[in-house]
């Protein structure tokens, strides 16, 4: 084992002991970016950056577990991204194809697939749907997979239902237009019934969310991280921590 691999080690250990567990977030948003900087500044094809930043999930996961953390989203393809070109584009899906797989394996994860699933090929959003399924009713971590993802798109799908639902019960636009409150929204967003992000981080230096948990991050905690996401270390994830449990959240008030 080299030297600076030793000294990371005992970093994150020390790192780790700072961070009082009961303060630790319940739901991280995770905004994985830099993958396509990353090879090319590797000079590798752009399918190596993707395929390193899938490794970097797998672990990143690993560690969220470590820490008992309860919920992750990752966001990994926006709506935006679909505009790629199609070579990129379907390296890219076989790569978060056989994540998907490696992800499959880990039987104590429940992986909730969201986005726009008519933007996918068919076999990727077969294969989301599959696992979604099979593995609701695990117990360990609780992984929100945002391929094809955008924020607004997830509102506008949540009013459509929200509508649809008021039509069968018999209401009228005027109804729901009297009524309508903050929850009624929230109960209809890809993530209902789950608890907001505390913390979302994005990596590779960029300082925007880019539409990620566009309605769910209101008070959202922000950490934006310099490395690139195939680069994003253990320690990396603890300094942003630290930093959370440092803060004083207010919620607006």
């Amino acid at each position: 084992m080299r030297l600076p691999e030793v000294l990371y080690r005992l970093y994150g250990k020390v790192l780790q002991k700072d961070i009082p567990a009961e303060k630790l977030p319940g739901h991280i948003g995770m905004v994985v970016d830099g993958n396509r900087r990353w090879a090319k500044l590797a000079g590798a094809p752009t399918a190596h950056g993707h395929q390193a930043g899938a490794d970097n999930i797998v672990e990143f996961l690993g560690w969220c577990k470590e820490l008992d953390i309860r919920t992750v989203t990752l966001y990994m393809l926006s709506t935006d991204n679909m505009s790629r070109s199609s070579d990129e584009l379907d390296a890219l899906m076989g790569i978060i194809a056989n994540m998907l797989d490696r992800l499959a394996e880990q039987r104590d994860l429940c992986i909730q697939p969201m986005g726009a699933y008519d933007e996918l090929p068919g076999s990727l959003s077969d294969k989301l749907h599959a696992l979604g399924e099979s593995s609701k009713d695990a117990a360990g971590l609780h992984v929100n997979i945002a391929i094809g993802y955008g924020g607004r798109r997830e509102i506008v799908d949540a009013v459509k239902e929200l509508l649809l639902d008021a039509d069968a019960s018999g209401q009228t636009l005027t109804d729901v237009a009297r009524d309508l409150e903050i929850e009624d929204i929230s109960r209809f967003l890809y993530t209902r019934g789950q608890p907001d992000p505390d913390l979302v981080i994005r990596t590779s230096g960029e300082q925007r969310l880019s539409g990620f948990l566009t309605w769910q991050s209101a008070y959202s905690e922000f950490y934006f991280c310099e490395a690139l996401w195939p680069d994003f270390r253990k320690v990396d994830f603890l300094r942003a921590l630290r930093d959370f449990t440092d803060r004083q959240r207010r919620f607006g008030s």
